[in-house]
């Protein structure tokens, strides 16, 4: 999971990056689905990457627009499954 936190009064640059040169990830680096704040501040993405270098990349190229939290996560399933075996 990555949430960002767009910096104060710089949505419309994000929005203009993205419409002129897309998201800007490398390869291996995978876009599911993102969840955007009524007030254009924090962003929620579920991004795919075999490492963190990956993202790191790819945030690279946004940092003086956003700053970032990388959040590692699994499906509810995955987690189900995992933990019953501690059960």
């Amino acid at each position: 999971m990555v949430i960002e936190r767009v910096r104060p009064g710089r949505a419309t640059d994000v929005y203009r990056r993205f419409r002129d040169r897309g998201r800007m990830a490398p390869a291996g680096v995978r876009y599911v689905a993102s969840w955007v704040g009524m007030d254009f501040e924090l962003c929620f993405q579920v991004m795919e990457a075999e490492s963190a270098e990956q993202l790191a990349r790819w945030t690279a190229n946004w940092t003086d627009l956003v700053d970032f939290e990388i959040v590692p996560v699994r499906t509810s399933a995955e987690a189900a499954e995992l933990i019953a075996r501690e059960l």
